[in-house]
């Protein structure tokens, strides 16, 4: 079955119609509706590491970072949420083994009972703050999953301090889910 579509010139000089043509075009068949959803997995390493700046004294770091400027650690919590089309076939927006892998790699194998200013190399020039180790997760899974799936990184240093990570905000990313901004948000 053919449908016949009408094309239209506008001339915007003298605003008004200039030309019709007409077409034929194949008959569109109905689309499903596409849908999308959000996967949050969680997952937990136990991390130590000392606030201090390479640039300040002694003296500066005490006085930015107080008690943090000592050695300590935390049982971080981590909550990675993908986000994407949910396949027909399988109903599923990624694979849970896939995603729980790929957390295993770029999470606990990496983070799990470390002292990360002296045990991972990023954080030899990067002050491990929970918003930098929050990027540094991200940086690390966007590496393993598909591209663009990856929606944000959420870090719970404690209970009371967390740190939402959606990536950066060199340019505007349309996402399945949501259009909002991305960059570091304090919950």
């Amino acid at each position: 079955m053919e449908q016949i579509a009408l094309l239209a010139q506008w001339d915007r000089n003298s605003d008004c119609l200039t030309s019709v043509m007409q077409t034929s075009a194949p008959a569109l068949k109905p689309t499903s509706p596409v849908r999308t959803a959000a996967f949050s997995r969680t997952d937990m390493f136990s991390a130590s590491h000392r606030l201090a700046c390479k640039s300040l004294s002694d003296a500066e770091n005490k006085k930015l970072f107080g008690i943090c400027n000592q050695c300590h650690g935390h049982n971080y919590t981590v909550v990675v949420t993908v986000c994407g089309e949910i396949e027909p076939a399988t109903g599923m927006v990624i694979n849970l083994r896939d995603l729980k892998e790929y957390m295993q790699e770029a999470i606990t194998e990496l983070l799990d009972h470390k002292n990360l200013d002296q045990d991972v190399p990023y954080f030899i020039d990067v002050v491990s703050t929970t918003e930098n180790v929050a990027v540094y997760i991200w940086e690390n899974l966007q590496k393993r999953l598909p591209a663009g799936a990856l929606y944000k990184v959420k870090v719970y240093e404690t209970e009371q301090a967390v740190i939402v990570y959606k990536g950066e905000e060199t340019a505007p990313r349309a996402s399945a889910c949501d259009l909002s901004t991305h960059g570091i948000i304090r919950d």
